[in-house]
Parts: C-alpha cells; sequence; structure tokens
C-alpha cells in the first residue's frame, strides 16, 4: 500500500505538468440525424500558446463504420480542404512539408483498427490558433428495443494487440473540453430521445413532431470523459421500409459509382405470425463470456446473472456448451451437449464459480475451437459473445456480440456480429446487461431464414449493380441495408421495385419494396458515401483474407482508386492539407505534443497495449477500490427474481417445495394449503411463479418473458384441468389480479 502511495503521487505532478501545456482547446461537435444516417461535424480547436512551433499529435476513436469524407483546416484567413491520397504519398508529403516550414495537416487510419484514427497538425507557430474541421457520415444501429443508437467515442480504451498508438490518460485529467449538440428529422414522428449524458428536454421544431433539437447545453460543465456519448432515438412506426434515390456528382465520370445516381433501400422484414409464435426447438447454442481482469467484481456477477437467464430460457431439445477466456480459454462440456435438467444443472454449478482470473483477452483462441467443433446435425449453431474487445474472424453461423463498458472497439464487435451473420449490442453506463442479452437471445431462437437472395425490377434501359454485400441473415423487424448503382436512363416509368426472397422455416416468403426512382432533394452525397464505404470495407476485407500478393495488390488498387475518387477514407489512404500561402517559413525545431486521448478503466503499468493487464496501485485510485481474485465467494443470491429463477427446472416447470415458497414470500404450508385439489402439484407452482413475475416484475419482463413462454407451454402440454381456478386461487394467494390470458394460458 505504501508503494502504491508512493507511485501515485509521483505520476500525477508529471501528468499535470504535460496537460497543461496541450494545444488542443476544444472540440464542437455537430450531430445531424436524418432518418436512420448520421452526419457528424467536429471541429478540433487548437491554440499554441508556447514559444516554440509545436507538431500536435492526436490519436482518437470513431465508429468503426463511419465514412469519412471531409477535413479541412482554417488557420487565420486561410481556408485550406484536405485531400484524400495513397497513404505513403500523403505521409511522405506531409514529412516533407514540414521540413521546408510549412503548416501541414494529416489524418490517417489507424492500420490496426478502422475506429482509431491519427490527426496530425503540424508547423502550429507561437502564439497561433487553428480550427480543423472533420466530417463523417455513418448509419444508425438497429438496437433489440427498436432504438436508433448513435455513439460518440470520446474513450479510447486500447484495442486487440494494437501498437502503441495514443498517449492514453486517466479521463479525469483531460484538458480540452467538449460540447455538443444535434437534429434528428424524420419522415416519421420522433417519440423520444435518450442519451447517457444530461441533456436539454427534447424541442421539437414542428407541430407533427418530425424535426427536434435536443442537447445544446449538454455538459456544459465539462464533459468528464468517462463515458462515450450515447443517444437513442425512437421513431413511432419505426418499421417502415424506405428507399432514398441520390443523384450522382454533376463532376464525375458517368458510369462510375459517384457519376450515377445510388439508391440506399432500409428492409424491415415481417415474418408470418403463425411462424413467429412458436419458438424454435433445436439449434447449437455456444456462449463465450469474457473472463479478463477488466471484467470486474461487477461486471462478472451481472455476467453469471445473465448466464443464469440465458439457460433457464434455452428450449428443450437444443444442444448447448459454455466457453470462457483471458489468457488461455475453458469449457464447461468437451463438445456441445444435449439440453437436459442434468446438463442445465452441472452447467449452472460451474458458472456460479466463474471470476474474472483468466488475464488478458485472448479471444481468437476459443473462436478458433468453436469453429473447428463439427456442426451436430440438424442443429444450427449460435454463438453468443460477451466481451470488451475481440479479433475479428470469419465466422459461419449466427454471431451474437455484445460491447461492454466504455471504451469497447465498435469496430471489432460490429465487425464479429456482422461477419457472424448476427447482432451487436452495447452495454454501457448504468444499463442492465440480462435485457439486451435476452433481446438478442430472441433473435437466435426466431426460425432460421435460408436462401436469401435480392431481385430488382427496374423501367427498361435502367439497370442495378448492388454494392452492398450479400445478405446471410434476417430477423425479424430488424434492418436489412441495401445500396445499389443505377445505371441507365428511361422518360417512361419512374418507378422501381425491389424484391427480397428467402425460405424461412422450410416455407418460400418474401418482402417487396416499390420506391420512386426520382432523386431525393438535400441529401448531397450522403447516400453515395456510405455506398464507397460498404465497397471499401468490402474490398479491404476481401484483401485480407486472399493469400496471394497479386490479389492483394489489385484489391488495394481498387480500395484507393475508389477512395480518392469518392473523397472517404480508407485503410490505404489519408487526408494530407497543405498550406502552400506564399509567406514566411515557421522557423526553429518542432515540439511534438501527443493530445492526451481519455482512458477510462483499469491502467496498464507495464505499459503494454492489453488492457486486462491490471496495474493495481493505478486503477485503486482512479476507479475505486480493486476486489482481488482471492476475494472470499461472493454472498448466496438474494435478488428475488433471480432466486425464482434458479428454481425453474429445464423443462420450464417449478416444484412445489419450501424454497419456492420462499421466493414467493410465502411459508410453505400456506402454498400448499391454497392449492386446488384436481391440480397437480408442478403445475399449481408453475402458474404460481408465472402469476408472481408478471404480478411484481413487469419492469423486468425483457429478462424473463422466453422462461415464461416455455413454462406456459409446459403447462399447457400436461392438460391440466381447472388451470381458470389455479390462476384465481393463485392471484388470492399472492395479492395480484392477473388473467389468465395474460400468463399465455
Amino acid at each position: 500500500f505504501s508503494l502504491c502511495c508512493f507511485l501515485f503521487f509521483v505520476w500525477v505532478p508529471c501528468l499535470i505538468n504535460f496537460v497543461a501545456s496541450v494545444p488542443l482547446k476544444s472540440n464542437e461537435v455537430q450531430l445531424e440525424v436524418k432518418d436512420h444516417v448520421a452526419t457528424v461535424v467536429s471541429t478540433l480547436n487548437y491554440e499554441n500558446k508556447e514559444d516554440k512551433p509545436l507538431e500536435a499529435v492526436f490519436v482518437f476513436p470513431l465508429p468503426g463504420d463511419a465514412a469519412v469524407c471531409h477535413f479541412s483546416a482554417q488557420i487565420g484567413q486561410t481556408h485550406i480542404v484536405a485531400e484524400v491520397k495513397e497513404k505513403q504519398q500523403a505521409l511522405e508529403e506531409y514529412d516533407d512539408a514540414l521540413s521546408s516550414g510549412q503548416q501541414a495537416f494529416l489524418l490517417e487510419e489507424s492500420d490496426q483498427s478502422p475506429d482509431i484514427f491519427s490527426l496530425s497538425v503540424g508547423s502550429l507557430p507561437p502564439g497561433e490558433s487553428a480550427s480543423i474541421r472533420l466530417e463523417y457520415v455513418t448509419e444508425l444501429a438497429v438496437q433489440a428495443d427498436d432504438g436508433l443508437r448513435f455513439c460518440l467515442p470520446t474513450v479510447l480504451n486500447p484495442r486487440y494487440h494494437p501498437r502503441a498508438v495514443a498517449q492514453i490518460f486517466p479521463a479525469s485529467l483531460v484538458p480540452y473540453s467538449l460540447s455538443f449538440s444535434a437534429r434528428v428529422s424524420s419522415p416519421r414522428p420522433i417519440s423520444k430521445v435518450e442519451s447517457n449524458c444530461s441533456l436539454e428536454p427534447l424541442e421539437y421544431l414542428n407541430a407533427d413532431q418530425t424535426q427536434a433539437t435536443v442537447g445544446r447545453e449538454l455538459m456544459a460543465a465539462g464533459h468528464k470523459f468517462d463515458r462515450d456519448v450515447e443517444l437513442l432515438i425512437y421513431y413511432k412506426d419505426a418499421h417502415q421500409p424506405t428507399a432514398v434515390v441520390e443523384a450522382g456528382q454533376a463532376s464525375a465520370k458517368p458510369g462510375s459509382l459517384m457519376g450515377d445516381p445510388v439508391v440506399m433501400v432500409s428492409l424491415y422484414p415481417e415474418f408470418p405470425q403463425d411462424v413467429m409464435s412458436s419458438l424454435a426447438s433445436r439449434g447449437e447454442f455456444v456462449f463465450l463470456m469474457d473472463r479478463s481482469g477488466s471484467m470486474n467484481y461487477t461486471r462478472i456477477s451481472s455476467a453469471r446473472d445473465t448466464l443464469l437467464l440465458l439457460m433457464k430460457s434455452l428450449p428443450m431439445g437444443c444442444y448447448f456448451n459454455i466457453y470462457s477466456f483471458g489468457s488461455r480459454f475453458e469449457h464447461i462440456f468437451p463438445t456441445s451437449v444435449e439440453y437436459s435438467e442434468k446438463t442445465m444443472e452441472e452447467a449452472l454449478k460451474e458458472v456460479e464459480k466463474m471470476e474474472a482470473n483468466l488475464g488478458g483477452t485472448e479471444i481468437l483462441l476459443p473462436l478458433k475451437h468453436i469453429y473447428a467443433q463439427p456442426c451436430i446435425p440438424k442443429q444450427f449453431r449460435q454463438v453468443s459473445s460477451k466481451h470488451t474487445g475481440v479479433a475479428p474472424t470469419l465466422m459461419p453461423n449466427i454471431v451474437l456480440t455484445f460491447g461492454i463498458g466504455a471504451g469497447a472497439s465498435s469496430a471489432l464487435i460490429n465487425g464479429m456480429a456482422k461477419e457472424g451473420g448476427g447482432h451487436a449490442q452495447f452495454i454501457t453506463g448504468t444499463d442492465r446487461m440480462q435485457p439486451k442479452v435476452m433481446q438478442s437471445l430472441r433473435f437466435a431462437l426466431q426460425p432460421a431464414v435460408e436462401d436469401i437472395s435480392v431481385s430488382w425490377d427496374l423501367p427498361k434501359g435502367v439497370s442495378s449493380t448492388i454494392l452492398s454485400p450479400p445478405i446471410t441473415a434476417m430477423f425479424q423487424g430488424q434492418r436489412s441495408l441495401i445500396y445499389a448503382q443505377l445505371t441507365g436512363q428511361t422518360s417512361e416509368a419512374t418507378d422501381g421495385c425491389v424484391t427480397v426472397k428467402y425460405s424461412l422455416a422450410g416455407h418460400p416468403s418474401q418482402n417487396q419494396l416499390h420506391f420512386n426512382l426520382k432523386p431525393a432533394e438535400d441529401t448531397g452525397l450522403t447516400v453515395h458515401m456510405l455506398a464507397a464505404r460498404t465497397v471499401i470495407r468490402s474490398l479491404e476485407s476481401e484483401q485480407r483474407t486472399h493469400r496471394g500478393q497479386q490479389d492483394e495488390e489489385v484489391k488495394k488498387k481498387k480500395v484507393v482508386e475508389l477512395s480518392v475518387q469518392s473523397g472517404v477514407s480508407s485503410s490505404f489512404t489519408a487526408l494530407i492539407a497543405v498550406n502552400k500561402d506564399v509567406g514566411k517559413a515557421v522557423q526553429g525545431p518542432l515540439v511534438r505534443r501527443n493530445i492526451p486521448t481519455p482512458f477510462y478503466g483499469i491502467w496498464n503499468c507495464k505499459g503494454a497495449a492489453d488492457v486486462d493487464q491490471i496495474c493495481l496501485y493505478f486503477s485503486f485510485y482512479v476507479t475505486g477500490p480493486v476486489v482481488t481474485h482471492e476475494a472470499a465467494s461472493p454472498p448466496p443470491r438474494k435478488d428475488p427474481l433471480l432466486q425464482l429463477v434458479s428454481l425453474q427446472k429445464a423443462s420450464g416447470c417449478w416444484l412445489l417445495d419450501a424454497d419456492l415458497a420462499a421466493a414467493l414470500g410465502k411459508a410453505s404450508e400456506e402454498v400448499k394449503k391454497a392449492k386446488p385439489a384436481s391440480v397437480n402439484s408442478e403445475v399449481w407452482a408453475s402458474i404460481l411463479a408465472l402469476i408472481w413475475l408478471h404480478g411484481f416484475k413487469m419492469d423486468a419482463k425483457e429478462e424473463w418473458e422466453l422462461l415464461t413462454l416455455k413454462a406456459a407451454s409446459w403447462i399447457k402440454a400436461q392438460n391440466a384441468p381447472c388451470v381458470s381456478e389455479c390462476v384465481e386461487a393463485g392471484n388470492t394467494l399472492l395479492g395480484c389480479s392477473v388473467k389468465k390470458e395474460d400468463l399465455g394460458l
């Protein structure tokens, strides 16, 4: 403990001296949301208060699927707009400019992760200011509760095996300020906007509530950089398919992506109710849990509770296994086993023992092991992964991912889900893990959608080229995005149609969308840039997976050409701006200043990139008391909901015993005495459990809804007499007024 204090007090003055000289003073962020597309303009204001010229380097996070499309600098009356160039060429031009005393500005994507960027402001003379304008566009991800999620990353935690790319500092010591404002517009009314930060109330700008502003004074007192800025936007009638046609760029060559019109189609498949009314009774479910050091006591406890809910919600007839990982990995069963009372109880006993004691975050090895296992005949494999950092890999089956905490890599979490044809969710701030995980399990339990194909019906003379990767998975009510380039002209019909066909539970189905080919107004080139970003990311992914050097060079050349043509950044290009105005060269050697990047979590005392190698003495002061791995076992579970859930059997029923009575808050004899004579004990116990959940825990319905569907199915399969009488007696016993229909009976 003495050593801890000594190191802490030695470091702090050094940090304070460093941050006092940081030239970045503020970051002003303006967000404009149109339906499900966001345009973000970030203005970074620099000032050199030192007596020597500076080069300021700022490494910061951006959304992993963002299309960076504009970068410019304002120095006094001089405005310089950056150009997209091949990365090595841009780096050489930047170095040459600094060597000759010119001001230069460079923005490049990290080689390690597409959600990390580096901004270099070179040759900023003493006493001079500069404003850097950075603009990007991105699609807003649809959450399981139909909200559209926008995240402004402000926290950069180390990624999976990157080089040391940032000068990271505790969030509380970051010296620059952040302001934020947002404007939202949509063809549909805006229901609400939620945020994890303090916001001014939502202000509607018109009577039909399709335009609104929010967050004008966000963080007026100074953002603490202890979280990313998150907005959740909810529209009325959210599941409406749309198509936006955008005219090409007048100066671009006809036949090119930027020269032709591009259509962005948003589809929300609606599956027949009779198919959706029954959950899947088969499938292989593999749960992969992070047990590295970053999963502190609270997170690991929440993960254990989540696995309890997952285990109780699985259908009979499926197969499952549970993996956990850190520097090494473990699995409960050698191979996936059939779900039964015996295997469920065995798994839960092991889950209760799980601690955050496996070291680092090495997720690639367990993933390789999972996908090396042969699939079980007639079982569709689904992988659920909870982590703070992951390595991407190609995945042939459904993958559901969850990013936990501030600073999680959106590129990796979204990338895993996308490659695995699944769904990603982020669990931040005070979010409970259980509801979001259970929402995603609903997707996994939906009937499998197979044989997906897309066809176009366009007027004569007009053809389409699909720019998006093939759709590999579809979920009820979840958006599928398609970008297509439209070539040719027609003076006749102005309508087109896109049809998505697929097989659902063995039955052929389809969804259609008719749309007008007339280009929309006031979209600029947003759709084109998003389409270009989609093609660039696909080519980059193909370039990484092809082993032949010739193929890699061909893919790289295509990426560079499209990046330069569209103005959208890529891993092989950079944006470069040089102030070539005739004037006096900046004199004297440059002093490099690394802008501190906010880091929130556990500090690595060894300087390594792995967030999970814990430096206990520093995290003690930054994040509060640390519970070491040798701590005593947690006390028995006291949460009434989890106590009741833990008593459910794999089949879906409950037993009539003293434990159930205690969970219901009743004496055992009282519960037995209230049972109608003609009903067996398990049916009575199960109906009581359902009544208690519906009567007292409706606020947590998302957590227990799946397991109650299983319970209701079990009760109906018993053909028990007097169910209505049981429900009435149960209401009387528990003091509730739940209807039989509400219980699914």
